[in-house]
């Protein structure tokens, strides 16, 4: 089967590989439908995040389940599954307070812009659909396998709801999302920061009121502006910079939220400005296999399109060219067609 690997930062390359087989009884085999490029793919892309050698890339899958290990109950051969980038048992004391990314048995995903996968704990990890989807209704459901979920946790985390003002930091495919989930929260006014005409424009059809354009200290200052002097009620910081999370933290009012979900890198809080903030600070990797059953059934009624993030769609054998798509920020998400 054809699998990308990243060999080295800025080089990714397509090479034929073993298909994956069952090792553990709760495994499933699945063949994907789409995959797609994750913006925490870039991340050791462009070198910032070391590679110890050859990895096989993708961690957002949507797919169609091909075989089953003997101990899988709760999906079968043919059914049209999602599942999240970390894979959890849904039954540990830690799934059940609804922390699945944090799960005691958990594995992360790897390897899924590829033609098939191995999935480790089937039954706590996938959720089938009522039935194999329209095409047009894909590039949603792998939405929902990362940066839906991801972006609805920001949101979550960030207490964004009824007449709350929410700051979304980041205008890449999660942020976006971000938005999306915001509205779908409840939220009231939604400020949407961003300096790019397409993704400002997909913001505001996800729901977003407002748009700033300035950054940093600069961003804040037009957050406090449009928000009597106070800031937000709720801050989704979805990028994972020492800037993007001190202008997340600065634009949150005292006693509001910041759901921070982006990959930090080389991020230090400065101690005694966060306790006198009286800012909440809530994040992490999403958990969202706790979000998902709700997430699939707003998709396949039509209620939500997540998957107009995907601007650029690939064959998977032209998988370098949408890194570089998404490395030159000419693409906000990649979908690629295995």
């Amino acid at each position: 089967m054809h699998v990308a690997v990243m060999t080295a930062p800025g080089q990714v390359l397509v090479e034929d590989r073993p298909e994956p087989q069952i090792i553990e009884p709760t495994d499933a085999i699945v063949r994907l439908s789409a995959t797609c490029i994750c913006g925490s793919d870039l991340w050791p892309y462009r070198g910032v995040e070391k590679l110890d050698g050859p990895r096989p890339m993708g961690h957002e899958y949507a797919d169609i389940v091909e075989e089953v290990g003997s101990a899988v109950t709760a999906v079968r051969p043919g059914q049209f599954v999602v599942g999240s980038f970390v894979t959890s048992d849904n039954t540990c004391e830690i799934c059940r307070a609804g922390y699945h990314s944090s799960c005691i048995h958990r594995q992360g995903v790897s390897g899924a812009q590829a033609q098939f996968m191995r999935v480790p704990l089937a039954d706590g990890t996938l959720i089938a659909t009522p039935d194999v989807p329209s095409d047009d209704l894909i590039p949603g459901f792998l939405a929902a396998s990362d940066v839906l979920g991801t972006g609805w946790f920001a949101a979550v985390a960030a207490a964004a709801g009824p007449g709350k003002t929410v700051a979304v930091v980041g205008d890449g495919a999660v942020g976006l999302l971000g938005v999306l989930a915001a509205r779908q929260l409840g939220a009231e006014r939604i400020i949407a920061m961003s300096r790019h005409e397409a993704r400002q424009n997909l913001a505001l059809a996800y729901g977003a009121t407002d748009i700033v354009t300035e950054r940093g200290e600069e961003g804040v200052t037009r957050i406090k502006d449009l928000t009597d002097g106070l800031g937000a009620h709720s801050v989704i910081e979805a990028v994972g910079t020492q800037e993007s999370m001190m202008q997340a933290i600065g634009s949150t009012r005292p006693g509001g939220h910041v759901g921070y979900v982006g990959v930090t890198h080389d991020v230090h809080l400065p101690g005694m400005g966060l306790f006198f903030s009286h800012v909440h600070l809530h994040g992490g990797p999403a958990p969202v296999r706790r979000f998902l059953p709700e997430l699939m059934q707003l998709i396949w009624e039509r209620q939500i399109d997540p998957g107009r993030v995907f601007d650029l769609s690939l064959p998977l054998d032209r998988a370098a060219d949408g890194y570089r798509a998404m490395d030159e920020r000419r693409a906000i998400k990649v979908l690629l067609h295995p």
